[in-house]
């Protein structure tokens, strides 16, 4: 019966897989697929589970009868290429030559080279006027990018001596792609690993987004990013790939360089990267190509009739794979076709050398321009290429396949003539201890046709240029009222701020290049208000009714929406603002991010991010909200934000403000328009706010300059009749706390109390430390006043800052006063409380900071210490009170 049964169920079997063919002998691959979603349906209706596996066999995805023919000369590309290899070596062997341990990478270029001269010879499009192809190259494998440039004529000979020796000569290269260094040269900075993928997706994001807003027509710039197997574990490598996919970017393709190693060893030794990355990708819903297996493996696969080889490779580990890029033709021979005699007589006609020299699919101009190709015409997804390559190709004995090859730096003579062998380049055994470099002749068919491709494709590439206009300043009306105060009213500065962009959306001349972007939290913010007026974008508008279609300021998404709200991902917003920040480069339009978030999650989780829009010269607001570790109450530990404007020292083109009224935060805005988009300085801007409120003061005469200089006199004492005089720095969020403490201090003690608001410490100390150093450097004794001295130079008394920051934010500047500062912060671990405990747990309320000023008028003799002693009890100074740093 059983037998039966399976006799049977084979001529089924049979009888099914004859249709399937048949479909696909006389129907489209649409049909068939068409088909096989129809029976999985109908089994699914019926209860029966497909649990469907997410990978392919491991072979080539693209089947060789698909594939279209090389549109170029294969031939004399190899030759260009062999030239761009050898420069790239020598760049990296010659540094090191001549500094020792100066670092520099061979084998990952030798790894993408084909993959990136198909790219340069037939894809990537460079357009003078705006909409060039964006290319997020491996980062590592940067010699290769300066050594076509050096064949291009755009780089010298001095350049390519000079790599990695930015110091020692202005030719110098980057080890790496750093726009700030080379503004000119390169477009995205790609190392630390994982930031060029989340960055290219969202680039991809953006240009749907300009294209859907109207600010730019139909978006033909496809963005490539260059990737390794081993950068993929990073987080910021898959963590937004979904995205990609829910927005359908087929403008976006990433290429996947699986040499199957990283720095120590294999990617996946005992796994199969690329199966998990297929899996990954399919997963989410990405168009995937497997490029596996160069042309030369296709008759071998074609003799496979009964697929016994696949059915090995499908199980063969990565490790087993890397060994045999890096053994000899017999161990191949033996290890991989040895196992089974069918597959020995497949090969039998191959010899050992020819074994060895089976190329992988990263290697194989054909099989490349094919997944290229249907990687830009394919619709509706993003497509990834995996492609296997051998890390350090063609290196031979000098890190091949080796897992030392990434750490390679050096060539003894015996490998520099197999490399020159390997890829026929015209070196002779004398010349080879120099390791020249080489270049064709300028009249030469290499050199030609190099250009000839570039031309064709529209120029040279990489190179970024400030393509924007310049903007009008904003209409007068925008700042108006904040600078004249509130009056009775009260208001807080993150509601301020959400009134001036809307008002700046409403302005003629800038409206259009507003971008806000938030990962949540809208109405935390106040920006619920935006909703209507402008819309949240969503690639295929709304297309459900909110629940909330009858209030007011109903949730709004459409098609042409401003706001970008990303969801709960801070790394995603930070290349958001990236691709918005760098608008006026890669498409010459002058777009204005201001990312909204919590200023806790903005420097401490995103640091890396923003450090890579600063190389990238993005512009923009960064705006920190509820910030300070005492303003935001209730939340606790993790969410308070005490550190963000200390980490913001080290940005060097960042500038930072914490105003703690509304005429500051518009003149800083204000000015942060001009300075960037007007004036077109190379800066971006972190300003922090709060969401108490209060009434908001007319602003003072002349306090512009101090203002954006970073600080200035708010408030002079009116008080003559006494020796005791102080003066009382405030920010922020804690300003309020300072105002009432002057007036304590003034009613109370009789002390003469100056306020004054420092809206920068990193301006106050930026332009501290430049002084000081242009005085070393100049030896100049009669040194020249920083802009504290300045503002302080004939004050007397006592000083005393307080912020909802770490002490060592004001402690960074205390060098520069005329005296001691007392500096008032919040060191420690936040806590869930009201905003008055919280101040009071941390030693910045108002009684603080009145005891404070108190204890350095006792130290100078100003009042005596059973006042001081009296002043702690009715403050309720309890010296046995927990450490706030330390408990």
């Amino acid at each position: 019966m059983a037998e039966d049964k399976a006799a049977t169920a084979e001529v089924e079997n049979q009888e099914w897989l004859d249709s399937l063919k048949w479909v696909l002998q006389n129907e489209s691959k649409e049909r068939v697929e068409e088909i096989l979603k129809l029976l999985r349906a109908e089994a699914q209706r019926h209860g029966v589970k497909s649990n469907l596996p997410l990978t392919t066999p491991y072979i080539n995805t693209i089947s060789p009868e698909d594939e279209e023919k090389y549109p170029g000369d294969i031939e004399i590309e190899e030759k260009i290429l062999a030239y761009i290899r050898w420069n790239a070596m020598a760049m990296v062997v010659r540094a090191n030559n001549n500094s020792k341990g100066i670092g520099g990478h061979i084998s990952t270029y030798s790894s993408i080279a084909h993959l990136w001269e198909v790219g340069f010879n037939h894809f990537f499009k460079m357009d003078r006027s705006a909409g060039s192809d964006l290319v997020y190259f491996q980062g590592h494998a940067s010699p290769g990018v300066y050594s076509r440039a050096f064949l291009e004529g755009r780089l010298t000979e001095e350049h390519l001596e000079n790599f990695r020796r930015e110091v020692k000569s202005d030719k110098g290269l980057t080890s790496y792609p750093h726009p700030h260094l080379m503004p000119e040269f390169w477009n995205f900075p790609t190392v630390s690993m994982g930031l060029g993928p989340i960055s290219a997706i969202y680039q991809a994001r953006f240009n749907k987004y300009l294209e859907k807003r109207g600010i730019i027509e139909k978006d033909d710039q496809q963005i490539w990013a260059y990737l390794g197997d081993g950068e993929m574990d990073e987080p910021e490598a898959r963590g937004a790939i979904s995205v990609a996919a829910r927005d359908q970017l087929d403008n976006l393709t990433f290429v996947v360089d699986c040499n199957l190693q990283r720095l120590d060893g294999p990617v996946r030794g005992s796994g199969k990267i690329i199966q998990e990355l297929e899996g990954l990708f399919q997963g989410a819903g990405w168009n995937v190509i497997k490029l596996i297996w160069g042309k030369d493996w296709d008759p071998i696969f074609e003799k496979d009739t009964e697929g016994k080889l696949v059915s090995l490779l499908n199980e063969l580990p990565d490790g087993q794979l890397q060994k045999y890029a890096f053994s000899e033709g017999d161990f191949i021979r033996e290890d991989l076709f040895g196992k089974d005699k069918n597959l020995a007589e497949i090969i039998k006609n191959l010899s050992d050398d020819e074994l060895k020299r089976l190329k992988r699919g990263g290697h194989d101009h054909q099989k490349i321009y094919n997944a290229y190709k249907q990687a830009t015409e394919h619709k509706g997804q993003p497509t990834i290429i995996l492609a296997q390559t051998i890390k350090g190709y063609g290196q031979g004995k000098a890190g091949e396949a080796s897992n030392v090859s990434h750490k390679k730096k050096s060539f003894k003579e015996e490998e520099l003539k197999a490399f020159r062998d390997f890829f026929s380049l015209p070196v002779s055994d004398k010349e080879l201890k120099d390791i020249p470099f080489l270049k064709p002749k300028k009249d030469s068919e290499e050199l030609k046709y190099l250009h000839e491709r570039r031309e064709k494709l529209g120029g040279f590439l990489p190179q970024r240029k400030d393509k924007s206009e310049v903007i009008k300043e904003p209409d007068k009306k925008v700042f108006k009222s904040f600078l004249e105060g509130s009056g009775d009213d009260e208001a807080a500065t993150t509601m301020v701020m959400i009134q001036t962009l809307s008002r700046l959306f409403k302005d003629e001349e800038l409206g259009k290049y507003i971008v806000p972007i938030i990962p949540d939290e809208s109405r935390t913010f106040g920006m619920e208000s935006l909703f209507r007026q402008v819309g949240i974008y969503a690639p295929g508008g709304q297309l459900y009714e909110p629940v909330d279609k009858e209030s007011l300021l109903f949730y709004k998404e459409s098609e042409d929406g401003a706001i970008m709200e990303e969801g709960i991902t801070e790394s995603g917003c930070m290349a958001e603002f990236i691709a918005a920040g760098t608008a006026y480069l890669n498409q010459g339009k002058p777009m204005i991010p201001f990312y909204f978030f919590y200023s806790m999650f903005g420097f401490q989780r995103t640091g890396d991010l923003i450090w890579a829009a600063a190389d990238a010269g993005a512009k923009g607001f960064l705006v920190g909200g509820i910030s300070g570790r005492t303003s935001l109450p209730g939340e606790g530990l993790q969410h308070q934000d005490g550190n963000s404007h200390l980490y913001a020292l080290a940005f060097p083109t960042l500038k930072a403000y914490d105003p703690a009224f509304a005429y500051e935060l518009a003149t800083i805005v204000k000015a942060g328009i001009k300075e960037m988009y007007i004036d077109k300085e190379h800066y971006f801007y972190y300003i922090t706010l709060g969401n108490a409120t209060y009434k908001m003061p007319k602003m003072p005469k002349d306090s512009e300059e101090g203002i954006l200089k970073g600080m200035y006199k708010f408030q002079k004492t009116r008080k003559r009749k006494t020796d005791k005089k102080a003066h009382l720095f405030g920010s922020g969020s804690i300003m309020a706390e300072v105002l009432e403490a002057a007036e304590i201090l003034e009613k109370e003690y009789d002390v003469a109390v100056d306020i004054w608001s420092v809206t920068s410490y990193k301006s106050l100390y930026d332009d501290a430390i430049d002084t000081e150093r242009n005085n070393r450097l100049k030896t100049q004794l009669n040194k020249d006043k920083n802009y504290i001295q300045e503002c302080l130079e004939d004050e007397k008394g006592v000083f005393v800052a307080a912020s909802d920051y770490v002490k060592a934010l004001p402690e960074s500047i205390a060098k520069w006063f005329p005296a001691n500062l007392a500096a008032l912060g919040t060191d420690g671990f936040g806590r869930s409380d009201a905003r008055p405990e919280l101040r009071d747990f941390f030693e910045v309320n108002a009684a603080h900071i009145v005891f404070a000023t108190l204890y350095e008028l006792a130290n100078d003799g100003k009042i005596k210490a059973k006042q001081l002693k009296e002043a702690a009890k009715k403050f309720d100074i309890d010296a046995k009170k927990p450490n706030p740093r330390t408990s």
